[in-house]
């Protein structure tokens, strides 16, 4: 069985795949301060209570954009776990052709999200990733990365108008009863998830006006599911995206 782990700024996603078939799936906080043991632990702890043995893991694939705890991350499944994770990094095959000036500045997110776009669902496609940064990708017919656009994350929005303005509450990401706010917390959810709509809308026709009238819209992310219930713009809703990247990166390298 293999263990897939996509360590971002925001949340740690892991999942469990026998062959090609997924299992259990979870979504963790991003806790940068933890330490391998305390990542064993926990990875102990979510095999058991999903009924697996340790040792029915035989191998770990990782991608990682937080550089301290990529190192941590595979301590705790070399020590905990006994397998030495596949981390996707350069080296790695991905099947993917990097059109960016520098291939090295892409998140390895970005590029396993790709892989995963161009085995499952093809291309040309556009993918919105909600994570801690809204990302939009380009996938070529030919599934080339082609490049995309970098947007601050809902949460981050969030987050940011609660400590800059002293009289705005922190609110939860939650559909409001209607467009126009009748109170300020109503008003903030409309901002935030019909503003994001918006934003998701202009930039999926633009790229669209790019890579043309076939482009696919592929959703992933925590707030994937959310935001998709207010627009026709996305095809697909896939939260566990990366996983099934890394699922395929490692198949692609299981014999090297």
């Amino acid at each position: 069985m293999l263990l897939a782990i996509d360590a971002g700024n925001t949340n740690i996603t892991l999942g469990l795949y026998e062959g090609a078939k997924p299992g259990p799936r979870w979504r963790l906080a991003t806790v940068h301060d933890r330490t391998a043991d305390e990542y064993g632990l926990l990875l102990d702890d979510l095999l058991e209570h999903a009924g697996f043995e340790v040792e029915a893991v035989d191998a770990v694939v990782m991608a990682s954009v937080v550089p301290p705890l990529t190192g941590v991350l595979e301590e705790a499944a070399t020590r905990y776990l006994g397998r030495v994770p596949l981390v996707v990094d350069a080296g790695v095959k991905t099947g993917v052709r990097i059109r960016y000036d520098d291939p090295k500045q892409v998140g390895a997110d970005r590029v396993v999200d790709a892989v995963a776009i161009r085995h499952l669902y093809g291309g040309p496609a556009c993918c919105v990733d909600f994570g801690t940064a809204t990302t939009f990708d380009a996938i070529s017919v030919e599934g080339d990365y082609l490049g995309g656009a970098i947007a601050p994350g809902i949460g981050i929005a969030a987050d940011a108008l609660f400590q800059r303005a002293a009289k705005l509450p922190r609110v939860d990401l939650l559909r409001p009863p209607a467009l126009i706010g009748k109170n300020t917390v109503h008003s903030l959810q409309s901002g935030l998830l019909f503003g994001y709509v918006s934003l998701v809308e202009g930039m999926v026709a633009r790229f669209r006006k790019e890579l043309g009238p076939d482009m696919k819209v592929v959703a992933t992310g925590g707030l994937a599911e959310t935001v998709a219930k207010e627009t026709t713009a996305i095809d697909i809703v896939a939260p566990w995206l990366t996983l099934d990247g890394l699922r395929i990166v490692h198949e692609m390298n299981a014999g090297d």
